[in-house]
């Protein structure tokens, strides 16, 4: 679904404030530390003269003395770290500052959309800011083991509920470490209530961190979305490339949505054509595997068995253990 033009207008408008606010901040730093060391004006002031200097050299074809200016900015750079760092300083404390180090909140790298642009574009077009207040509760730090027992077992493999979810943690803490090294897929599912949904929250918020760009939907909303686009006032239009492009896609509560042909047939299209893409995609179900193979077809299923690493999750129900605790 492309920007209009308003939408495009409102990021760009967020990068222009993200820029002015970050050179209010270049500009405190550069009053304190001068007040500070006098000397580092002097320096900066001496790099600025140099500088020019050197580009003056190069427009006019004069080379000569090129190499002794060259050698000039790199004392004076070695000089201002060693003030910097004498003063308990970072070596980048007189830089401009910035949000995205890829871009530089700029929003693009060359003439391409930074991945910062893109996420900004899904925040826009997919409601995704409601995830922000939720992140900052539901993450890796938060989750807790105390509500996994460890008498209730999983027959089929003889683990507890706590060494499952501790397993489950475990990969799931992998999956990001190893994000940009291996292509990987998460499939998981046990009864509601279990701690899927919080831990598709810790992955999302752990590569929002590092300028990953992640699409979140319930299933619900993913698919009404594609419907939309298939049958609404969008129909006709292109698939929406977002939904296959993304870095990271989750599709939360997969089975609590109305199925019918168009669903299962839109969601083998979106799981294969990320598998093709080799971009990575979690889902998470309360449906056993046999429920969500008769749900959604052995095709699809096929396809998630072979791609996704299978994740199970047992145990009581967490929101009602917490109810139990006096919501705590």
């Amino acid at each position: 679904m492309p920007l209009q033009n308003f939408q495009y207008d409102t990021i760009i408008r967020e990068y222009n404030r993200k820029q002015a606010r970050n050179r209010h901040l270049q500009e405190e730093h550069r009053e304190a530390a001068y007040a500070r060391i006098p000397r580092l004006q002097e320096i900066d002031e001496e790099v600025a003269s140099l500088s020019a200097a050197k580009i003056r050299s190069i427009l006019t074809g004069q080379t000569s003395g090129t190499d002794d200016l060259k050698e000039s900015l790199t004392q004076l750079a070695r000089e201002r770290t060693a003030l910097l760092k004498s003063a308990g300083l970072p070596a980048d404390y007189l830089d401009l500052p910035c949000d995205c180090p890829i871009c530089h909140d700029t929003g693009y790298v060359g003439s391409e959309k930074c991945v910062c642009f893109k996420q900004a574009e899904n925040d826009l077009l997919y409601t995704q800011s409601f995830l922000t207040d939720i992140l900052e509760e539901e993450n890796f730090e938060h989750f807790s083991f105390d509500y996994y027992s460890d008498t209730i077992k999983n027959e089929a493999t003889g683990l507890s509920a706590l060494a499952t979810a501790r397993k489950a943690y475990d990969s799931a803490r992998s999956f990001v470490k190893h994000f940009d090294m291996h292509f990987e897929n998460l499939f998981l599912y046990g009864n509601t209530g279990v701690g899927k949904t919080f831990l598709s929250h810790c992955i999302a918020g752990e590569l929002l961190k590092s300028s990953h760009s992640v699409l979140y939907f319930s299933a619900y909303d993913l698919f009404d979305h594609l419907a939309e686009n298939t049958f609404g006032k969008n129909s006709g239009q292109p698939a929406d490339g977002n939904i296959f492009t993304c870095d990271l896609l989750i599709i939360d509560d997969l089975g609590t949505e109305l199925n019918n042909s168009f669903v299962s047939s839109q969601l083998f299209l979106c799981i294969n054509e990320r598998i093709m893409r080799r971009k990575s995609t979690v889902i998470s179900t309360n449906l056993t595997l046999e429920e969500f193979s008769a749900a959604y077809s052995e095709r699809t299923f096929s396809r998630i068995a072979s791609h996704y690493q299978m994740i199970k999750l047992i145990g009581k129900d967490i929101r009602i253990q917490k109810i139990f605790r006096g919501g705590k």
